[in-house]
C-alpha cells in the first residue's frame, strides 16, 4: 500500500478525538474501531485500520502509531513522552492545537502566493492580447489613413508578431514546466528536494523567517506540554522546524546557549527566535510556574504576526501588480490613440 504523506487536518482532528476518548475512558482499540466506523475517506479507513492491526497486538499508541508508518515522527515522539509523562490526554489535545495551527499557516501561506500569482498572469495576458492582437488592427487602421504608428507601438507589434511566430516553442516550455509542476505534485520525494533547495535560498529571510520562528515557537510549546524539559523541549521543537541551513544553525545556537547555561529565555531571545518582549513574558511565566502558558500566548502572538506579515506583503503586492499594469496598457493604448486623434483633428 502506498504511504501517502496526512494532512494536518486529519492529524489534528485524530488528535482531539483520540484525547476525547481518553477523556471518556474508553479503550484505545476500541475507540480507534468507532472512528474508523465514521470515517468517511478511504484512505482515512485504511490508515485507522493499519493503527487498530497494531493495537489489537497489545503495543502502545505510541508504538502502533510508529509501526502503522503513516504518522509524522515528531507527533509519535510527543506521544511517546506523554504516555511515559503521564499526560498522554493532554499531550494529544496540544498536539490537535499545534497541526490546527500548522494547517491555518499553511493555508494563510497557500493564499499570500496564489492571489498576486493570478493578478501577474492576468496582467501578462492583457499585455499578450494588446501587442498581439489589437496593435495589428491599429495599424490597418493608421494604413488606410496613410499614416504609422508611431515608433513605440510598431516596435510593441512587432514584439507581438515574434511572439506569435514562436508560439509553439511558448507553448513547449508551458507544457514542460505544467509537467514539472504535477512530477512534483505527484512525486513527495521531488517536491521535498525543491522545497527544501527554496528554503534553503529564503527560508531565513523575511516573512520566511518569522515562519520557520513560529513553527519552532509552536513546536516548543507542544514540547513543554508533553512534560519535556527545557533542553529536551529545544531540542525536539529544532529538529522539527529546520529544514535550511540558517535555520538549523539558528536553533542549534539556541540548544548551545541553554547548555551553557543561559535560561530558557536568554537563550530564545540572544539566537533571535523571542523579541525581547516575548522573552520578558516568557521569564515571568518561568518564574510563575507557568512557562507552557507563556509559550501558549507567544506562540499565538507569534502566529498572529505571521499572518500579519502575510496581510502587508499582499497589501503591496496588489497595488504594485494593478499600478504596473495600468502603467503598461495606458502607455500602449497612448502610443497609439494620441496619434490616431492629431491624424483625425488634421482631416476635420
Amino acid at each position: 500500500m502506498v504511504r501517502k504523506e496526512l494532512t494536518n487536518t486529519f492529524l489534528s482532528m485524530f488528535c482531539m478525538e483520540m484525547h476525547m476518548l481518553l477523556q471518556a475512558g474508553i479503550a484505545l482499540d476500541e475507540g480507534v474501531l468507532m472512528l474508523q466506523d465514521d470515517e468517511p475517506e478511504k484512505e482515512g479507513k485504511a490508515v485507522l485500520q493499519c493503527l487498530l492491526d497494531e493495537l489489537d497486538k497489545g503495543e502502545s499508541l505510541s508504538s502502533a502509531l510508529r509501526k502503522a508508518a503513516f504518522f509524522p515522527r515528531y507527533m509519535v515522539s510527543m506521544i511517546e513522552t506523554g504516555e511515559k509523562t503521564g499526560r498522554l490526554a493532554e499531550t494529544l489535545r496540544a498536539l490537535s492545537e499545534y497541526y490546527d495551527r500548522e494547517e491555518r499557516q499553511s493555508i494563510a501561506v497557500k493564499n499570500a502566493v496564489l492571489y498576486p500569482a493570478i493578478l501577474l498572469v492576468m496582467m501578462v495576458a492583457v499585455v499578450l492580447i494588446l501587442i498581439i492582437y489589437v496593435l495589428p488592427v491599429f495599424n490597418d487602421v493608421f494604413g488606410r489613413l496613410g499614416s504609422r504608428m508611431s515608433p513605440l507601438a510598431t516596435n510593441l507589434m512587432q514584439f507581438g508578431g515574434w511572439l506569435g511566430n514562436v508560439s509553439a516553442i511558448i507553448a513547449a516550455v508551458g507544457g514542460a514546466i505544467f509537467i514539472a509542476v504535477m512530477a512534483m505534485w505527484i512525486m513527495p520525494g521531488l517536491r521535498e528536494s525543491v522545497v527544501k533547495a527554496f528554503k534553503n535560498r529564503f527560508g531565513s529571510r523575511g516573512i520566511f523567517g518569522s515562519t520557520a520562528n513560529a513553527h519552532f515557537v509552536a513546536a516548543m510549546t507542544l514540547s513543554v506540554a508533553s512534560g519535556l524539559d527545557a533542553e529536551e523541549a529545544m531540542k525536539m521543537a529544532a529538529s522539527v522546524s529546520g529544514g535550511t541551513k540558517a535555520v538549523d544553525e539558528k536553533n542549534a545556537l539556541c540548544v548551545d546557549m541553554l547548555r551553557s547555561g543561559k535560561t530558557l529565555h536568554e537563550a530564545m531571545r540572544d539566537a533571535g527566535i523571542l523579541s525581547a518582549r516575548d522573552g520578558r513574558m516568557l521569564a515571568l511565566g518561568v518564574r510563575s510556574g507557568m512557562a507552557d502558558m507563556a509559550m501558549t500566548e507567544i506562540a499565538r502572538r507569534k502566529e498572529r504576526d505571521v499572518q500579519d506579515d502575510m496581510d502587508r506583503l499582499i497589501g503591496r503586492i496588489e497595488p504594485a501588480l494593478v499600478i504596473t499594469t495600468s502603467i503598461i496598457v495606458g502607455v500602449i493604448l497612448l502610443s497609439v490613440m494620441l496619434p490616431l486623434m492629431g491624424i483625425m483633428a488634421s482631416i476635420e
